[in-house]
């Protein structure tokens, strides 16, 4: 008796962070015990550290891209290159683009070879690629490209969406909190590069400031480490009489995913939104200056600089408090996560074409575009929030993983499209009215295609369907018995 006490209570503990798992625990017997998140710990903690460092180092370093932008964009216009701003662009275009174009594959590799594998292998790519723009590639755009664009981006999605994965390991019932917490890395990061990097171009130039992103990135490499997963892969598929290329492809792609009509409504509506999702990030800093928003240069340069790190502040906010909603009971139930995700899009999209109404405050202009951009953060905050603990619910954890690889992979069409586009409507037009007023209709459109997720029943409600259903066979079944008998 004492041994088999010693036993059940040896199994109810998590598993050791440093072993991970690959397959459910057994007893001795062969009984599969289930695997449960802790839901804390000190290793989890750690975990939600490192992902809180990822979140902030990748994305605070897309979303201040439009401070390098203006850098990048006067010496091209100095050398005197045709439409410059399309060109410069098209730098942070790349970056954003890769990093959510090879999120498909990445949900497909970790689960071949793991999460913290996939993690460090993309850290240190991402680390070459801003090391290689830091030496040679700031001296021209086209090299950028190579190096900033597409192995930094590269990188950083290989790092990234296991940085979202692995907390489903690790926390389920704070998994909204959690998530919140990490994705507000990105919000303090934005912040704070939003100061330095305007000091360090203003004063030293690109290469200085290249040179710091380049060394935040290194810092890619020690967070991976502890991206050891605890929950098992998920089981092979059982298919019967199917072709080769059928079984081939269930190996390889978790299909039960797009059997899941709300997760193909999802994974379409969110792309569709993001058309002109990235375009403030890339052209507020340049809009802003053009206005102006103070008579002094310096001055000027520095307030447009800090309008994105007002969304940074408040998407931090936002971040936290869609968090701590997202756990509620009545939020959880019911697909309710995903109206937050609709709201957060119509008010994004209105922020969005609201910018160009600002010019018409007059010597109120900036203090009316911070609060354009507050607002648009806060409900930037929790759209970026709600993708994983959505993920988790529309697909479950066997899915969750490749479910966000694949909506982000879908999403690199709009984010990389929408920013050049927008550059190309001001260098035709001299002026940002149209490309910011065309910006904020797509996420708009997008919240309305997500009402379609209704009319399909959730996961977890067609679960416990199923569930009733199979106890109201076995009921019958007894009646049946005790009236024959």
């Amino acid at each position: 008796m004492a041994e088999q006490g010693l036993k059940s209570a040896a199994l109810e503990q998590p598993l050791i962070p440093g072993r991970g798992c690959d397959k459910d625990s057994q007893h001795e017997g062969g009984e599969v015990t289930k695997v449960e998140p802790p839901d804390g710990g000190a290793w989890a903690w750690l975990v939600m550290s490192a992902c809180f460092l990822v979140n902030g180092i990748i994305f605070g370093i897309i979303n201040t891209f439009g401070i390098l932008f203006v850098e990048l964009k006067k010496e091209m216009v100095a050398n005197g290159v045709e439409d410059a701003s399309a060109k410069c662009s098209l730098v942070g275009s790349l970056t954003i683009g890769t990093t959510f174009f090879l999120s498909f594959l990445v949900g497909i590799l970790s689960d071949k070879i793991g999460l913290r594998a996939t993690a460090v292998l993309g850290a240190c790519l991402a680390t070459t690629g801003m090391g290689l723009s830091a030496l040679v590639g700031y001296k021209q755009v086209e090299i950028l490209y190579l190096t900033y664009g597409i192995m930094f981006g590269a990188g950083a999605s290989l790092v990234y969406t296991p940085s979202l994965t692995i907390l489903g390991h690790y926390f389920k019932k704070r998994m909204g909190v959690v998530n919140g917490i990490v994705t507000a890395g990105s919000s303090i990061f934005t912040i704070v590069l939003s100061f330095v990097n305007q000091h360090i171009l203003e004063r030293h130039g690109l290469e200085p400031c290249l040179q710091l992103l380049a060394c935040l990135t290194s810092i890619l490499i020690l967070c991976s480490f502890t991206f050891t997963p605890l929950l098992p892969p998920a089981p092979p598929p059982a298919v019967q009489n199917a072709s080769t290329f059928k079984r081939l492809l269930e190996k390889v792609v978790y299909l039960d995913n797009w059997r899941n009509k709300r997760f193909v409504i999802w994974t379409l509506a969110i792309p569709l939104a993001l058309f002109g999702y990235f375009v403030p990030y890339v052209h507020l800093p340049e809009f802003a200056r053009n206005i102006p928003l103070d008579e002094d240069e310096e001055k000027n340069g520095e307030k447009a600089a800090s309008l994105i790190m007002m969304i940074g502040i408040s998407g931090g906010i936002g971040r936290i408090l869609s968090g701590i909603l997202a756990d509620l009971p009545s939020i959880k139930r019911n697909g309710n996560r995903i109206i937050l995700q609709q709201v957060s899009f119509v008010s994004i999209g209105l922020c969005t074409m609201l910018l160009v109404v600002a010019p018409q405050f007059g010597g109120n202009v900036y203090e009316a575009m911070m609060v354009f951009c507050l607002i648009m953060g806060v409900f930037d905050g929790c759209f970026i929030t709600m993708l994983g603990p959505i993920a988790f619910d529309i697909c479950g954890p066997a899915g969750a993983g490749q479910a966000i690889g694949f909506l982000l992979g879908l999403c690199s069409l709009p984010l990389t499209v929408g920013p050049p586009v927008a550059g190309l409507f001001y260098d035709q037009f001299s002026t940002y009215t149209g490309a910011f007023l065309g910006a904020g209709v797509p996420p708009i459109v997008g919240a309305i295609a997500m009402c379609a997720i209704r009319c399909f029943p959730d996961r977890q409600e067609k679960e416990v369907q199923d569930a009733e259903g199979k106890l109201l066979k076995v009921s019958e079944t007894k009646d049946t018995m005790v009236e024959n008998a």
